[in-house]
Formats: structure tokens, C-alpha cells, sequence
């Protein structure tokens, strides 16, 4: 976990994604038309991608991919950032991490 930690620490929003994955992209464009500036990494692109998916699934991220964390703390994947949203708490989230200051 250790390198995960290292890659979500001290950054608002960190999103663990696949360039060909359909998901990620819409939580991308959901979390950034708030006006948030995720730091997004595409694990099929990223060097030690395969290591950083085992941590992930290693911390209960099934699918691995789209990951979310917000404020350094794992909010989970699709189905967990789209209740947020439809729960209108994803906006609060995203203001209590910095991450956006509307």
C-alpha cells in the first residue's frame, strides 16, 4: 500500500484510472465539472501501473479501477462517487478537501 499511499498523499483529489475505460472517464469529467483538479493516474500508461492495481484491489477497490480518493482518504469507485452525487454530499466532500472553492 505503501506506494499508493506515497502517490495520494498531500494532493485534494487523486483519481487511479484506465485510459480505456469508460468509467473513469465519466467520474473524470463528473469530479472536474466542479471544478476540481484531480491529479489522475492512468495505471495502463503509468510504469509500476500492474503494481499500483494489486495494491488497490488490496484495499478492497473491486474494480480497480476508477479509484477516488479525496483528501488522502479512499471514497471508492463509480458506484460510490455517483450515490455521493446523486446524494448532493459529493460537492461538500470535494469543499472540505480543498479540492474546489465554490
Amino acid at each position: 500500500m505503501a506506494m499508493v499511499t506515497a502517490l495520494v498523499n498531500e494532493r485534494s483529489v487523486v483519481i487511479f484510472s484506465k485510459s480505456s475505460c469508460c468509467m473513469s472517464h465519466t467520474i473524470k469529467t463528473l469530479i472536474s465539472s466542479f471544478g476540481a483538479n484531480p491529479t489522475v493516474y492512468e495505471l495502463d500508461e503509468h510504469p509500476k501501473g500492474q503494481h499500483i492495481e494489486k495494491e488497490l484491489k488490496g484495499l478492497g477497490c473491486k474494480p480497480s479501477v476508477p479509484a477516488v480518493f479525496i483528501g488522502q482518504e479512499l471514497i471508492g469507485g463509480a458506484n460510490e462517487i455517483m450515490t455521493l452525487h446523486l446524494k448532493g454530499q459529493l460537492v461538500p466532500l470535494l469543499l472540505r478537501a480543498n479540492a474546489i472553492w465554490v
